[in-house]
């Protein structure tokens, strides 16, 4: 067996379980694993052997986690401080290249910046960090200080509050990590300001993932009544309005995101236009009367956050769909979105199909889009493609 040369303790893989990880995937679970050698500590790194012993990779490890092993590195390399500093200053370079604006982005995006684990969202001069993994958990004061050097922000601040940390054997934690914790304030997008509470605001504050869909929404809603179901802070709704419809409504269950809405629609003076309504989608939809709204938008929260609920989610994701084809009047536009993972492209294409049927309305895509540039997908690591949002026309 080949000796380990860093004395590193390592988790040698069973026949056959290598493959995923030389096509570039970065997890390595519990049934991948034959053996260990020496003692690994969770949350430190190990060494991920082939069967035969060969050094592949070196990552986190979590005794705790379905995910035991997360790949930082194809490289016998040391994981350090200037290590983490490289590909945060990698990451953001990235984004500074692909994006006209990058004080508003994603600026690490975890397994695709092979930080795994570790989210960093740019809004302005505040980062906002969350650690997913106990590895990155375990270094987050070091990354938030790098993050503050490498993008000039004057506030880092952690928004470890999602129900994923569990999964690690971690808490749920909020709190600046550099500088102050930030005031409310607003950052701008597409000509429009959007208020942001990194604080107490869901995820980190503002959903990144779907802004220049945003925009491509606003250049087909001209002169049309839009339903903005499951709108959170209105991004679809505003940009609806910006771009010409005549009236927008606004539909979440979270009073707290709408009060976001209609903060962001007084700023941008749309409020004339506009209305924000509390209230549960499913049994919205089945009492709108056909014909009302003939833009309709459905961007609802991940319905399938593992394969075991991806059934459910299949019929939920029908259903709403089945709903807003039925109520679109002939030329109708519908934009409806995905974000679980587990619910492909594939999947998330036979769903439409089914319920366009079982509505009997012909429909016809106009564009297939995901998310922006700043979320790059990491070719072997498919779970880095999550976002679907199908913008059609309903007949």
């Amino acid at each position: 067996m080949t000796r380990n040369i860093d004395n590193i303790p390592a988790v040698r893989l069973a026949p056959g379980k290598d493959q995923r990880l030389k096509d570039g995937h970065l997890w390595v679970k519990p049934n991948d694993i034959q053996e260990l050698h020496g003692q690994p500590e969770s949350g430190a790194c190990v060494d991920v052997l082939d069967f035969r012993g060969r050094f592949l990779a070196r990552g986190h490890y979590n005794e705790a986690s379905r995910l035991r092993v997360r790949v930082l590195t194809y490289e016998r390399e040391a994981v350090d401080e200037a290590f983490f500093r490289t590909r945060i200053e990698r990451a953001a370079k990235l984004r500074r290249s692909v994006l006209a604006d990058a004080s508003l982005c994603r600026v690490v995006y975890g397994e695709s910046d092979l930080l795994p684990g570790l989210v960093v969202d740019r809004l302005g001069d505040v980062a906002v960090l969350q650690s997913m993994s106990l590895g990155m958990d375990r270094n987050k004061q070091l990354l938030a200080r790098l993050v503050a050097d490498v993008l000039g922000v004057s506030a880092v601040f952690e928004r470890n509050d999602g129900a994923v940390r569990k999964l690690e054997g971690l808490d749920e934690q909020t709190g600046p990590l550099v500088g102050k914790a930030p005031e409310p304030f607003s950052v701008n997008w597409g000509g429009l300001s959007f208020p942001v509470d990194v604080v107490s605001g869901q995820k980190t504050g503002i959903f990144l993932d779907q802004r220049e869909n945003h925009l491509a929404v606003r250049r087909v809603a001209g002169g049309r009544n839009v339903l903005d179901a499951f709108c959170y802070g209105g991004g679809f709704g505003l940009q609806a309005a910006a771009g010409g419809a005549a009236h927008v409504v606004g539909l979440d269950a979270s009073a707290t995101a709408l009060e976001l809405a209609r903060k962001a629609a007084a700023m941008n003076g749309l409020a004339d236009r506009t209305e924000w309504q509390e209230g549960n989608v499913f049994d919205v939809l089945r009492t709108v009367q056909a014909g009302r709204f003939d833009l309709i938008v459905l961007d609802p929260p991940a319905f399938a956050r593992n394969r075991q609920a991806l059934p459910g989610a299949y019929r939920g994701y029908k259903e709403i769909n089945l709903r807003a084809m039925k109520l679109l009047p002939p030329g109708g536009i519908l934009v409806t979105c995905s974000c679980s993972y587990h619910m492909t492209r594939d999947l998330f294409g036979q769903m439409l199909v089914e319920a366009a049927r079982d509505a009997r309305r012909t429909v016809r895509v106009l564009e297939e889009r995901g998310a922006p540039a700043d979320h790059p997908v990491l070719l072997g690591h498919p779970e880095t493609a999550y976002l679907k949002c199908v913008i059609a026309e309903v007949y």
